[in-house]
């Protein structure tokens, strides 16, 4: 038997007056999405972390934006074995079905998953390493990147450092799935990587030619 119960009281609470104000001022946009289908530009891939709300910093409306999220904004290696991938999935409707012209890929200021991954690679979180973890196999994703940032001395500097590592681990691990580096190739795709302080607002852009991010 499925064990679920109904809506929370306060969410029940906020949809009702979301469909009185805002669905009914737009109806007519929101029926439009329904019929004609979605045709976004861009595919963000961002963290769960609920502290991230990607739409509100770029204002983007229903429709103009293909989000994917999932613990620290990780993108896998190509890896066509036949298992279940969600986020290959997610990389190739939006590439090769809705044909989205950017991809970009989002980090943040404090991000557990990292910080997780930080702890797990330096020992200091062995219920990680269980094979049972799907954190911790998750985040496998990025031992890569902490190899990169482990001879950083001052821990906080290295976490930040692993946030920025696990942006750029995602777009290498993007370039390696063919019809993304096809559709990059013909000019049709770009990718972007970005991190967020949710302190203060900054949005860095990373940029290849100097390997750093830069504030936008």
């Amino acid at each position: 038997m499925i064990q679920a119960k109904p809506l929370p009281a306060y969410l029940a609470t906020r949809y009702s007056g979301w469909k009185a104000t805002t669905y009914a001022e737009n109806k007519a946009w929101y029926r439009r999405l329904a019929t004609d289908g979605q045709r976004p530009r861009a595919m963000i891939i961002s963290c769960c972390d609920s502290r991230v709300r990607v739409t509100s910093i770029f204002e983007a409306d229903q429709g103009e934006m293909f989000i994917h999220r999932n613990i620290a904004n990780l993108v896998p290696p190509y890896e066509p074995d036949g298992e279940a991938h969600g986020t290959s999935a997610a990389v190739e409707y939006a590439v090769t079905a809705l044909k989205v012209a950017n991809i970009l890929v989002m980090g943040h200021s404090g991000c557990g998953g990292v910080k997780g991954c930080h702890d797990m690679c330096s020992g200091d979180a062995p219920e990680l390493e269980e094979q049972s973890s799907f954190i911790g196999r998750w985040m496998d994703i990025l031992r890569p990147g902490y190899e990169q940032v482990r001879g950083i001395a001052d821990p906080g500097e290295r976490t930040r450092a692993l946030e920025f590592e696990a942006v750029k681990v995602s777009l290498r691990n993007l370039q390696t799935f063919p019809f993304v580096q096809a559709a990059i190739d013909a000019e049709d795709l770009s990718l972007h990587g970005l991190w967020k302080d949710i302190g203060n607002g900054e949005l860095l852009c990373y940029e290849p030619a100097t390997d750093a991010f830069v504030p936008v």
